[in-house]
């Protein structure tokens, strides 16, 4: 299952493999914000990608409001329970924390259908509700894949069965081995990028998601990053936000900034581009989960914004940020200093090594997942 750009994007290379096997038939359920023209029809490079789907439901609410995503998943639920339980696959499998993967999680214990989970375990600090509904769909899953033991100790405080959990490290690591290399100049014209960012101009980029919290101030965040990098010397390539509440204002936000010969709005893009465009950069800046989890692997100074992310962990090349101007300087100087510069030289991405597809592959066609199905272990007695 899957709803959104940046779940597709973490788990295409399982998903790829999956769909050459011989001995798989695999299919996708597509939903929610792949189908929007506002987000980019992403869906598209999912066909791109030589895919098979199994159907698209439209679900995505563009109420930009609070009970959009709740409507949305209710529209996932009665949308999409016929399909599945008609197609009876022997697993269904989602990734992440939203809210169609507690729906796929729901088809699952409902439908006798057995399920894995990526990704969970994980945990952020910022109170946003993605985190609850993160754990609330590995309460429902059958099998979790998780990118490290960390995340494996915290399904366990969850009651989790340790024969149910499997560290593979982070499948979205395997696009930094897999893809080929693009020269700069290759990787700017396939994002569309304005002449400004030619040459050796450094470059920024920017992915800056709604959160609740901040709402109000999302805005007047990215309103000032842009200007303080542009200020620096950057040019600014800026992806599409999620589809959560708040999105409407801040692509207003995004569009009017990308009239800047400075600023380039790149909107969505297909893997190669935007693998080689973090090849390519100085800086990310924002609050999008690429930061933390992947960037690492390209060598990647991050400057997180705002209050998403916070209490995740992180490589050495992340550095927390409030959104106001003066923070976002003060981290700027920050990653300029020479002790940033020589912790960079040693970097590591904690989330894998890049070859956790195969892995991830292995693992679905070998274990015996109906044999799990049954949660019949008492939390009180499960053993880390």
């Amino acid at each position: 299952m899957t709803s959104i750009r940046s779940d597709y994007d973490l788990m295409s290379g399982v998903y790829r493999r999956l769909a050459r096997d011989p001995d798989v038939e695999f299919k996708l359920l597509v939903s929610g914000a792949h189908l929007s023209p506002t987000f980019g029809r992403s869906v598209d490079l999912i066909s791109q990608d030589g895919m098979e789907i199994l159907a698209e439901v439209e679900t995505l609410i563009s109420g930009d409001s609070k009970s959009s995503r709740l409507k949305t998943a209710t529209g996932l639920l009665t949308g999409a329970m016929e399909l599945v339980r008609g197609y009876q696959p022997d697993i269904l499998i989602y990734a992440g924390d939203r809210e169609d993967v507690l729906i796929g999680a729901t088809f699952g214990a409902f439908l006798d259908i057995p399920t894995v989970h990526f990704f969970g375990g994980d945990h952020a600090a910022d109170g946003h509700v993605d985190n609850p509904v993160r754990h609330a769909t590995s309460k429902l899953s059958t099998a979790h894949f998780v990118s490290i033991e960390e995340h494996a100790r915290r399904l366990a405080h969850l009651g989790e069965d340790p024969r149910r959990v499997f560290v593979i490290g982070s499948v979205a690591l395997d696009k930094f081995v897999a893809e080929p290399l693009l020269d700069r100049a290759a990787t700017l014209t396939g994002v569309g990028a304005k002449p400004h960012a030619m040459g050796d101009t450094p470059l920024a980029i920017l992915i800056f998601h709604p959160v609740d919290q901040e709402r109000a101030l999302a805005p007047d965040y990215v309103r000032g990053a842009v200007s303080i990098l542009v200020e620096r010397g950057y040019h600014v390539l800026i992806g599409t936000p999620n589809a959560d509440p708040g999105n409407a204002a801040l692509l207003a936000t995004i569009q009017g900034l990308a009239q800047a010969p400075e600023v380039t709005f790149y909107g969505n893009t297909a893997r190669a581009f935007f693998v080689n465009l973090m090849r390519h950069a100085t800086l990310m800046v924002g609050n999008s989960s690429a930061g933390l989890l992947e960037a690492a692997s390209v060598g990647l100074a991050v400057i997180n914004l705002g209050e998403r992310q916070r209490g995740r962990l992180c490589g050495g090349n992340v550095v927390f940020s409030e959104g106001d101007a003066a923070s976002v300087r003060a981290a700027l100087d920050r990653i300029a200093s020479e002790e940033f510069r020589i912790g960079m030289r040693t970097l590591i991405n904690p989330y894998g090594d890049g070859y956790s597809e195969a892995r991830a592959v292995d693992l679905l066609k070998q274990v015996d997942f109906d044999s799990l199905f049954k949660k019949t272990e008492d939390p009180l007695h499960v053993q880390s």
